[in-house]
Parts: C-alpha cells; structure tokens; sequence
C-alpha cells in the first residue's frame, strides 16, 4: 500500500511542484548578492519555477495524474515562492512594505476562505482576475529580482509599475472571491 502511495505521489507533476519548492532557498539565497551576475541567476531560477507552475498543471490534466496531494501542493508552492520572494524584496528596498502586507494578506484570506468553501461543500472557481493578477505578479517580481537596468531598461521601474497592476487585479480579483464566498455561503 505504501509503494503505491509513494508512485502516485512521485508522478511528473508533483515532481516539478517539489522542484519548485525546492528551489526557493537557492532563489532566497542569490537574492542576497546584489551583483547583477547573481540577481540574474536568481531571476532565471524564479522564472523557471514559475512555468513548472503551468506546466505542471497542465500535465498532470493531460496525463490523468490529478490527485488531491497535488491540488494541495501546486497552490501551496506557488504561495511559498511568491511569499518568500516578495519578503525577501523588501530588505533589498525593491519593493514597499505596505504592498507586500496587501498582496499577501489577500492570499491569505483568499486561501481561508477556500478551505472554508471546500469544507462547506461549496466550489468557487479561480476567475480570471486572479490569472492576470498572477501574470504581472510573476513578471513584475522577476524584473524586481533582476532590478538591474539591460538595454536601456530600468528594470526596477518596469518592476514596480508591474507590480502596481498586480495589487490592483488582486485587490479587484480578492473581492470577487469575497463577493462570490459571501453569496455561495449565505444561499447554501
């Protein structure tokens, strides 16, 4: 029984998701050196981490490998590489303080209220909002990582402008969750 736990936990999806959280201390790490050398290093490594993100998903759809570890572990890889990058930012002074505290207390709720949804039988899907707030957070926080200028590109500026949209599609996209949380719980 527990070789057959073990082979369904190890399949190629949750092999990429231990990988990124795996990956989070090096990430951490690199991010202490501010040479640009290292800064880029470690933004690579956060980009790479990023996209086992989609394409673990992806395959473990494709390969029937779904499975509740997983649904488990994917969220909870990309809040920890997420987290850890943006506290990690706020030392370095690439990123304020008051947006970390927002940005992560609107995961965190969010995150609550799905466990609570979940135990309540109750199933809200991810909207849209909450994929484009994903999308500039990834990429402003890889620029933030990087912070050094290429070609002419401030890429601490374009960072923090990314990251300004990032707040605004979460603030908008934690809301709806609430809003639709609020609604499912009060007519189930």
């Amino acid at each position: 029984m527990k070789t057959v736990a073990r082979q369904a936990f190890w399949n190629l999806p949750n092999s990429l998701t231990m990988a990124r959280i795996a990956v989070i201390p090096l990430v951490m790490v690199l991010m202490v050196f501010p040479g640009r050398f290292m800064c880029q290093v470690a933004m690579w490594l956060f980009i790479a981490a990023c996209i086992t993100d989609i394409v673990d998903g992806f395959l473990a759809r494709r390969l029937g490998l779904t499975s509740t570890v997983g649904a488990f572990l994917d969220p909870l890889a990309d809040k920890l590489l997420v987290m850890a990058v943006m506290v990690m930012l706020i030392p370095l002074d690439r990123i304020p303080a008051w947006m970390v505290v927002l940005l992560l207390s609107r995961e965190i709720t969010i995150t609550a209220l799905r466990g609570i949804a979940v135990s309540e039988g109750i199933v809200i899907a991810a909207g849209k909002l909450g994929k484009y707030k994903t999308a500039f957070q990834d990429t402003a926080l890889g620029f933030l990582i990087f912070h050094h200028a290429w070609k002419g590109i401030d890429a601490h500026s374009v960072g923090i402008v990314l990251m300004w949209f990032a707040l605004g599609y979460s603030l908008v996209s934690g809301w709806t969750y609430l809003r639709g949380f609020l609604r499912a719980t009060v007519t189930a």
